[in-house]
């Protein structure tokens, strides 16, 4: 089996994960979508939680590219802060999915060990990005940047949360406008 069917096996399994999380990944599914037989998949992922882990592990670092990306585009903290729902939205806007880390989260207690690791290096790698931009931004300290971060990251999981509850991406940007006007996220 080539690279690129494993990358398709990849990108099927996250858009999966996105709408049903871990416990909604199905090898004969994923086949299905990919254009392979379900025995295929085994060759690269003997194991849906080596599946799991693989996509989850590849999420986050993706996201932390696309997070990089952000702050070098806006070149300037306080431009990329006030980006950063806009990460979150587009998963509402692709069929409305959700962030592929908050919906495995909300199953943790489902979770291989392996796949809760990844899990939380997303979470990680969101609170570290956060802490140092709002610090960089001047928004608050470098000592109250961390609780800052975590609270926003909350907020906007939250948020696409609500709004993938109603199929309502513009939910999702009323409740950010809201975290703006409360002062949690700077305007």
């Amino acid at each position: 089996m080539s690279s690129d069917s494993r990358e398709k096996i990849l990108t099927a399994a996250r858009l999966s994960a996105q709408a049903h999380g871990y416990n909604g990944l199905n090898f004969r599914d994923l086949a299905e979508d990919v254009g392979i037989r379900a025995a295929s998949i085994y060759h690269h992922f003997p194991s849906k939680a080596e599946l799991a882990t693989a996509v989850a592990k590849r999420y986050w670092q993706d996201f932390a590219a696309v997070l990089d990306g952000l702050l070098a585009e806006a070149g300037d903290a306080s431009v990329a802060l006030h980006r950063y729902p806009e990460t979150f939205r587009w998963a509402l806007e692709n069929e409305n999915r959700m962030c592929l880390s908050g919906f495995m989260a909300a199953e943790y207690d489902d979770l291989p060990k392996e796949v809760k690791t990844e899990v939380q290096s997303f979470a990680d790698v969101n609170v570290a990005w956060l802490s140092k931009v709002l610090a960089a931004a001047k928004v608050v300290g470098p000592k109250k940047s961390e609780a800052r971060a975590r609270a926003i990251f909350a907020a906007v999981g939250g948020a696409q949360l609500m709004a993938r509850s109603r199929s309502d991406v513009a939910l999702y940007d009323a409740l950010i406008e809201s975290y703006r006007a409360a002062g949690l996220l700077p305007a």
